[in-house]
């Protein structure tokens, strides 16, 4: 989250720490740089109004070799506003006054279509082999085939590393 605006930065950070999300702020451009430099995150809030460099431009900056999303949240919101932070790679742009709930479904949403695109097309976990594109898992030199609701299955495995599935959590993965 960056926000030159202290009060809204520990608003969202508190109100999206709450809803289980671990949250860094910057004040600025320059330290948000810093940061991202550091830590790979799942999403970017950007401010548009900052001192220094704008949100649009480090958006646009950001965008020529980084694939993390980021949804501007701004005061500018007029048509032509968000036309421009849309056009210059911003994946959604949300003005203030927001609700918090908007912000907080808006974000769910591209982190859920986002993480599923960027897993690599061949991961190594163990011994195992697994290839998501053609749909197989060489163990051993032995390579077996899985099927696409196991491709599911796996998919949602490894976006969530370290969490345990109930059946009921693997049974609405495949929708049964």
């Amino acid at each position: 989250m960056v926000d030159d605006d202290n009060k809204i930065r520990d608003l969202i950070k508190q109100y999206l720490v709450e809803k289980k999300f671990l949250v860094t702020t910057a004040e600025n451009a320059l330290d948000a740089k810093k940061k991202i430099e550091i830590i790979k995150f799942d999403l970017l809030i950007l401010d548009i109004m900052m001192p220094g460099e704008s949100g649009l431009a480090l958006t646009q900056e950001l965008k020529k070799n980084n694939t993390t999303p980021i949804i501007l949240l701004t005061a500018k919101g007029e048509v032509e506003d968000r036309i421009k932070g849309l056009e210059i790679g911003a994946d959604d742009y949300l003005g203030k006054p927001f609700e918090p709930k908007e912000l907080l479904l808006r974000l769910k949403n591209i982190i859920k279509k986002t993480k599923t695109k960027n897993l690599p097309e061949e991961l190594i976990i163990g011994d195992a082999t697994i290839n998501l594109k053609k749909l197989t898992v060489k163990i051993n030199n032995q390579t077996k085939k899985i099927n696409p609701t196991e491709k599911k299955v796996l998919e949602k495995m490894l976006n969530s590393p370290g969490k345990i599935f109930s059946r009921q959590e693997i049974g609405k993965v495949i929708n049964i």
